[in-house]
Parts: structure tokens; C-alpha cells; sequence
């Protein structure tokens, strides 16, 4: 596994909205550090550093060397709250995780060989279901994204997540069902996304 990457944070003693406005205005970001067998632990973290997480897209499904005042533990962030005007982390609560942790987080998909599918070259539209996977994923393991390879695909072939090749300790959360991850429509027979998936959705069900 690649070396973990580390956080500072510092101990906090003040708690609510005033408190949390104070540390805020001196950018700093409130957060809280729950789980294991330790008592939940207050702390702030600055607000560039998380800002700049934040917005790689994988703050969520990262685990973190977190450093308070020179002791270490391994955290994943599990809800980051932002400013509803201006969407900037204004809270984050992470959960204290082992090496032998399991964890289910949301893994983002990509998609390749786009123009190696005869139906997307036709004139065809690629409708994506899930643009993300919950998986329960080992927490030294947790893969960056999952990748779904197009080619051959025409109009009307679908994606399941039977076909896709997982990493080694890696399954997705609702495993009864082979659920659609995205198929190649037709142009003149697409849908609005919300109601594709709205209808793959109830077809599967």
C-alpha cells in the first residue's frame, strides 16, 4: 500500500456554534474524531489543507495519517459539511480505522474506449447509472476508481456490475442483484438522466 498521507490538527476544547465560528474566522475547520475504542476527540484542522483535499473528489474514500499534537492515527473522513452559498468545508467528521478495518465507501466510476464501441461511433449516447459504487473495501485497499472498458458495446448493450472485474477484497454493498452501471441508448430514444435511471432502477426491481 502506498505511505499514507498525513494531516495536522490540533486538540480543541471549545465546542458549538460559537466556538466553532471563532476557529472558522481563523481558518481553521472544526471536526471531531469518532470510533475505535477511544472517546470521541474534538479537533481543527486548517482550512487550506482541507479545502484542498476536498476537492481532489477522493477526501471521502482516503484514509489519512491524522497527527494531533504529535499522536498518529489512522482516520477516514465520513461527512464533510459545506457552506451551503459558497459549497467550502465547514465541518468534518472522521472515523479512526485499523489496518484490518473493512469500510464502505462510495468508489467513483470512470469509463474507457469510448470510441471503441460500435454503438457510441453510430451516434449512440452513453446513459450513466451510477456515476458511483458503494463497496465494502479493505481499508489498506480502498481503489481510487472503478474503471468500465466500452469496447464492442452497441446500442441497446448494458453494463453490470457482474462483468466488472473488482480489486482483490473489494465488493459492492448490494450484491443480491446484478444492477446496471450503464448502457449506450440510442440517440433519439434518450431520456432525461433522472428518468433513465429512474427506469433502470424499477426494472431491476
Amino acid at each position: 500500500m502506498a505511505e499514507l498521507i498525513e494531516l495536522k490538527a490540533t486538540a480543541r476544547e471549545g465546542t458549538g456554534k460559537m466556538a466553532n465560528r471563532v476557529l472558522r474566522a481563523q481558518k481553521m475547520v472544526p471536526a471531531v474524531i469518532y470510533g475505535g475504542e477511544a472517546a470521541p476527540e474534538n479537533v481543527a484542522l486548517e482550512y487550506k489543507t482541507v479545502s484542498q483535499h476536498y476537492q481532489t473528489g477522493h477526501f471521502l474514500s482516503t484514509v489519512y495519517l491524522l497527527d494531533v499534537n504529535g499522536k498518529k492515527e489512522r482516520v477516514i473522513p465520513r461527512d464533510v459539511q459545506v457552506d451551503p452559498v459558497r459549497d467550502f468545508p465547514i465541518h468534518v467528521d472522521f472515523m479512526r480505522v485499523s489496518k484490518s478495518s473493512r469500510i464502505d465507501v462510495a468508489i467513483p466510476v470512470h469509463f474507457i474506449n469510448e470510441e471503441a464501441s460500435p454503438g457510441l461511433k453510430r451516434g449512440g449516447v452513453l446513459n450513466i447509472v451510477r456515476h458511483e459504487i458503494e463497496c465494502s473495501c479493505p481499508a489498506d485497499a480502498i481503489p481510487e476508481s472503478i474503471t468500465v472498458d466500452l469496447t464492442g458495446l452497441g446500442i441497446g448493450d448494458s453494463v453490470h456490475i457482474h462483468s466488472i472485474k473488482l480489486p482483490a477484497g473489494v465488493v459492492p454493498v448490494v450484491h443480491e442483484r446484478d444492477f446496471t452501471i450503464a448502457s449506450v441508448a440510442g440517440a433519439a430514444s434518450m431520456k432525461p438522466e433522472g428518468a433513465s435511471e429512474a427506469a433502470e432502477e424499477a426494472k431491476e426491481e
